[in-house]
């Protein structure tokens, strides 16, 4: 099961491109995947059959008791049979549907491959935390699937309308979950369903889960997000608002209600909620004119009936429950194909605007027929058999009395005759013939769009006909685990009964309503619609942008020192008193440890009040970097040879980056306003460095246990293959520590880069012409003539290294700088990817590499400028980020197909000839990562701050000498 999850996952990324070559045949190729995967599923039916379960496990984050593990039983083997053979189906259709002109083809094509994966992992998953992650992915997937078309505004609200909706509802699920995994001391769904919990504490974390579960399959007051979500392609509509995604409530309901249908709380609100959504989604679907949208919330409805027959809890409403879910996807996701192709054919989806359409498709007619017979409960088709038994669980249950049995009967019956009504206005308005409008124009487009709503409806008939020999044995193990005699099983015919009597009446009266649908009209049109959940959606999200917007008015006015001193004044506030309040107070407090430390705080100290105080702005950063510095010293002197060389490269680049961007900032600080409340700000300084202060006494002096660095020093040596403490702890023992890290450096490289360049990073690097001519001739010295020398002849035979120097004005090169820069870069890179690969074992590493990289970048970059940057590397520093991230998680990746914990290493070792004992792990490949993460955000840092200001500065240069220009003309006439 993982690796059809791996399989989704590399297929859905390298879809793109294969969209580009295969166009929408695309769709054909991928949907191998999810028929690979069901027939997978389907060989496990042995196993199921026996109420036995298929299960995988690989340890993941094994100090919280989480591994991806995976359970396949009787409900799992279900949906998963569902979301698999459904998906393939919608597959080929999407193959028929969209034409190759398509926006974003190869985008929906890899987002719905995806979506299918992702729905595979959510029903097989038996920890309770995977479950949540994929709960949430499908939320995101939904919202990109349903905003595809980019340029229109229903669809990206109805998209962010879905994501708020399911996603706070996936929020108060986390919590839910988080609580009943602790009490349970395990993650594991199998095992928290066999304990059983009980308590208020129980009660609490299932009604939360509850939450989720109803946000997600559109139950009341959740419902409005669905019918809006129709703004989507078909082919999304009938996959994950009929088969897939909207299940996943009503399947985490039914792996539920097995042991905890008795819950305080559950019956009350999935049977009264269920149905009055089955009632107000029925009602609504009524007044549609659009037929996706008289699915869409027919849909809402049969939810609420689902979500009834689910959490109803007993053997029969237990299998009535999985054979409706089965009928549902089947009958659903057809029509919604089906409404695709009319749409396709006719122009419109609108039935007044349709006639004759079931004269000129008559396969397509009966297609449809089969399906809405089915979803109204006809025999023989499985609509019928689940239907019957829903009603048979109900009547059993209000016989023995039940309120809520005879709750759930009542409304589920007239909910039935409402769906029966809009079943039949479904068919009626798309394929009859009406003498006041001319006959529909249907554009052909071939049977084989046919196939896929054709083999659900198929499967309709089969299963509902042979339910007894069929489908009873397969559903049945999850039945027995529900409370409650075994008495009833599926079939066609049970003979005449009340559930049969029940059935025919539903029928009968939903004929009726729809053969009075003109009084039926006036009496929806008479009826007020003050309550609307969607109306109250949208007046949520105006009152949270009003108070958000009051609240920013209200706390972001003061400019930048207010913002400071508030967070620095909160941080005195609750740390200061927290430390007031501390009753273990170190015994006795070390000044120092040798002499230098005590002169070397003096000297930081002096220099940030200094800093504090400076009037020059560069004054103050070269004083900022003399407390860094000062770090340095301290590191050295502690015998810390990596932190002190890591802190001296990260001052040298800081100091670079502040020189950068103060070109653009006036020379002096306070120029123009001078600072106002200097006792203020520096009382808050004050009090900020003596919290400080305080709390590294209390933290230094609260050990009570012996610190598990004084392990590293074995761990380094015997584990991790190394000697260098630093460097083995970040690339080996806490790796998922600088997994973090260097994600941030992404993270803010990226934020850089787009504040700077405001749409990304786009259009060419710059670089200096003629140079690519160049290096394919056979001087590959890279020379050039120097703009400097005194006349042609010399110029001709004087050469300059740097092949942008030439780009520069005279008076900004320095010729010191460029010889300085000619001897110094190429050791440094040198020196920089020795750090890489000695770090195991003495001082270096990625990072120290990266950064001593990344100054002999800026060292080229300020000899020759932006041309000469580009020309040390025209690359990107976007895909040098991406390269290092990829690297780095890769070697995390990889670790798992070997059955071992992520980022977990391994290592070579081997006596060389000349060279010795060798030893190389793959922790010096993840180095590798963050030595280009590094690199990156260094070249993206320079790119932006430095060429990119650059660029825009020549803009404004140029702008100014024409305009002066145009002002010195104009003076002149």
């Amino acid at each position: 099961m993982v690796l059809i999850l791996l399989a989704f996952l590399v297929v859905s990324c390298a879809t793109t491109l294969l969209t580009k070559w295969l166009s929408t045949r695309v769709f054909y190729l991928i949907s191998v995947l999810p028929f690979a995967a069901f027939a997978y599923t389907l060989a496990q039916t042995p196993a199921v059959l026996t109420g036995g379960a298929v299960t995988e496990s690989i340890p993941w984050i094994p100090h919280l008791g989480i591994a991806l593990s995976f359970r396949v039983d009787t409900l799992a083997w279900l949906l998963a049979l569902i979301v698999t053979g459904v998906g393939g189906l919608v597959l080929i259709y999407c193959a028929r549907y969209f034409t190759p002109t398509e926006p974003g083809l190869g985008r929906f094509a890899g987002l719905l491959l995806a979506f299918a994966g992702t729905m595979y992992g959510l029903v097989t998953a038996d920890d309770i935390l995977v479950l949540f992650m994929f709960w949430e992915i499908t939320s995101v997937l939904s919202y990109l699937l349903i905003g595809h078309y980019v340029d229109r505004k229903e669809s990206r609200g109805a998209a962010l309308q879905a994501l708020l909706v399911t996603t706070f509802g996936g929020l108060v699920m986390l919590v839910g979950v988080v609580m009943i995994a602790v009490q349970a001391g395990t993650t594991s769904m199998a095992s928290i369903i066999e304990v059983g919990l009980e308590g208020s504490a129980t009660t609490v974390a299932i009604l939360l889960i509850l939450v989720g579960a109803l946000s997600k399959s559109a139950i009341v007051p959740f419902h409005f997000w669905l019918p809006a979500a129709m703004a989507a392609p078909t082919p999304v509509s009938a996959y994950l608002h009929a088969a897939a995604m909207v299940k996943a409530g009503i399947y985490l309901v039914a792996r539920f209600a097995p042991t905890y249908a008795d819950t305080p709380g559950w019956t009350e609100s999935l049977v009264g909620l269920g149905v009055l959504t089955m009632l107000v989604g029925a009602w609504r679907s009524l007044r549609q004119y659009d037929l996706k949208l008289l699915l869409a919330y027919g849909t809402v409805s049969q939810l609420g009936f689902l979500m009834v027959i689910v959490g109803f809890g007993g053997h029969d409403a237990g299998l009535a429950g999985a054979a409706l879910l089965l009928a549902h996807a089947l009958y659903k996701a057809a029509l919604f194909l089906v409404v695709g192709i009319v749409d396709h054919r006719a122009g419109t989806r609108d039935w007044r605007k349709l006639s004759g359409v079931g004269n000129q498709s008559k396969m397509l007619a009966a297609i449809s027929l089969i399906a809405v017979a089915s979803m109204a409960g006809l025999p023989p088709l499985l609509g019928f058999v689940a239907k019957e038994a829903v009603f048979t669980a109900f009547l059993e249950a209000a016989l023995d009395g039940d309120v809520w049995g005879w709750i759930a009967l009542i409304g589920t019956a007239v909910g039935s005759v409402l769906t029966v009504a809009y079943s039949v206005r479904f068919f009626w308005g798309a394929f009859a013939t009406r003498k006041e409008s001319a006959p529909s124009e249907l554009h052909a487009d071939g049977w084989g769009i046919l196939v896929a709503p054709g083999i659900l409806t198929a499967a309709t008939i089969v299963l509902g006909v042979g339910a007894g020999p069929l489908l009873d044995p397969a559903l049945q193990p999850y039945a027995k685990t529900m409370p409650g005699p075994a008495d009833y099983h599926l079939a066609l015919w049970h003979g005449f009964e009340p559930a049969l009597a029940l059935s025919a009446l539903v029928v009968a009266l939903g004929l009726v309503m729809f053969w009075r649908r003109v009084w039926v009209a006036r009496a929806q049109g008479a009826v007020p619609s003050t309550l609307d959940a969607s109306r109250g959606y949208w007046l949520s999200v105006r009152l949270v942008d009003r108070l958000a917007a009051r609240t920013t008015i209200f706390a972001q006015r003061g400019g930048l020192p207010q913002y400071l001193g508030t967070i620095l004044i909160v941080y005195v506030l609750t740390l200061g008193v927290a430390s007031l309040l501390n009753r273990t107070w170190p015994d006795s407090i070390r000044a120092w440890d040798y002499p230098e430390q005590a002169l070397i705080a003096v000297a930081i100290a002096i220099a940030a009040i200094m800093a504090g105080r400076a009037r020059q702005r560069m004054t103050a950063v070269l004083l900022v970097g003399t407390t860094g510095f000062g770090m340095v010293a301290l590191f050295a002197l502690h015998g810390a040879p990596d932190l002190a060389l890591t802190q001296a490269l990260v001052e040298m680049v800081t100091l670079v980056v502040f020189v950068l961007v103060l070109r653009r900032l006036p020379t002096k600080i306070a120029q123009r306003n001078r600072p106002v409340k200097r006792l203020v700000r520096a009382s808050v300084g004050i009090a900020v460095g003596a919290t400080m202060a305080v709390v590294a006494v209390i933290a230094l002096g609260a050990r009570q246990d012996e610190s598990i660095g004084t392990e590293w020093p074995r761990l380094a040596f015997e584990e991790a293959h190394g000697r260098n403490i630093v460097n083995t702890v970040l690339v080996d023992i806490r790796a998922w520590d600088t997994m973090g890290e260097i994600s941030v450096l992404v993270v803010v490289a990226t934020g850089i880069a787009s504040l700077l360049f405001v749409t990304g990073r786009v259009g060419p690097i710059p670089r200096v012409v003629g140079s690519r001519q160049q290096r394919r001739g056979q001087n590959r010295r890279r020379v050039l003539v120097d703009p400097l020398a005194p006349g042609p002849e010399a110029s001709s035979s004087r050469m300059s290294w740097l092949l942008a120097g030439r780009t520069l004005a005279p008076d900004h090169r320095s010729i010191l700088l460029e010889v300085l820069v000619r001897l110094l870069f190429h050791p440094a890179i040198l020196v920089s990817i020795y750090f890489v690969f000695v770090g195991h074992n003495a001082p270096g590493g990625g990072f120290a590499g990266g950064l001593l990289a990344g100054l002999a970048l800026v060292a080229r970059y300020l000899a020759g400028g932006r041309y000469e940057l580009a020309e040390a590397i025209p690359i990107d520093a976007g895909k040098i980020l991406g390269a290092g991230i990829a690297l780095a998680a890769g070697c995390g990746v990889v670790s798992l197909f070997f059955g071992v914990e992520t980022l977990s290493s391994a290592y070579f070792e081997a006596d060389v000839i000349l060279l010795g004992h060798l030893s190389f792990g793959t922790s010096t490949i993840f180095d590798v990562g963050v030595y280009l993460v590094v690199v990156g955000l260094v070249l993206d840092i320079l790119r932006s701050l430095g060429a990119e200001i650059d660029r825009q500065q020549e803009e404004a240069d140029l702008a100014e000498e024409s305009r002066d220009d145009f002002s010195e003309s104009e003076a002149a006439r």
